[in-house]
């Protein structure tokens, strides 16, 4: 069995980080997406947000609140193979022109400014679509994560006992 809860459901710690989340999430449900937060994937890296669609197309974002934290972190080309489309989301009052950068893929991911009561989409990200077996093998582990952190929310005990 998979077991990722105790390792994926450690909330955001930062403020800014999780203010950035919640705001995300609304712009996201407002475009009927349903996400969750720090999600493991496969190859061992975790998305801060990763999110469906009526479509059942995935999206990962990953949040920056310095420009030292996004300077400095290299992974998240590595988040690619898991979704469909990708973006950066920064607290308002990020220096935007950084990711104007052709380091940090322009063409390639999406842009979204966030606080903790909304979101503003400020460049969309092209889709790039998963091939059908990845999508599928990434949609079971999403829903089967999904329901396992509502399963630990309704029997806490019984969930520390399986490691989730």
């Amino acid at each position: 069995m998979e077991s990722d809860f105790s390792d994926s459901c450690s909330p955001l710690t930062d403020g800014t980080a999780l203010a950035v989340a919640r705001g995300t999430l609304r712009l996201f449900f407002r475009h009927d997406m349903s996400g969750i937060l720090e999600v493991p994937l496969p190859n061992g890296r975790r998305a801060d947000i990763m999110a469906l669609d009526g479509a059942g197309r995935i999206t990962i974002v990953e949040i920056k609140c310095s420009r030292a934290d996004l300077l400095g972190d290299m992974k998240w080309p590595d988040y690619f193979d898991y979704c469909d489309r990708y973006f950066w989301a920064v607290p308002s009052g990020f220096d935007l022109s950084l990711f104007e950068s052709e380091a940090l893929w322009p063409g390639r991911t999406g842009l979204i400014v966030a606080d903790q009561y909304d979101a503003e989409l400020v460049r969309p990200a092209p889709m790039e679509p998963l091939a059908a077996a990845r999508r599928k093998a990434e949609t079971l582990r999403f829903a089967r994560r999904a329901a396992r952190r509502l399963t630990a929310l309704a029997d806490p005990d019984h969930a520390a006992e399986l490691g989730w």
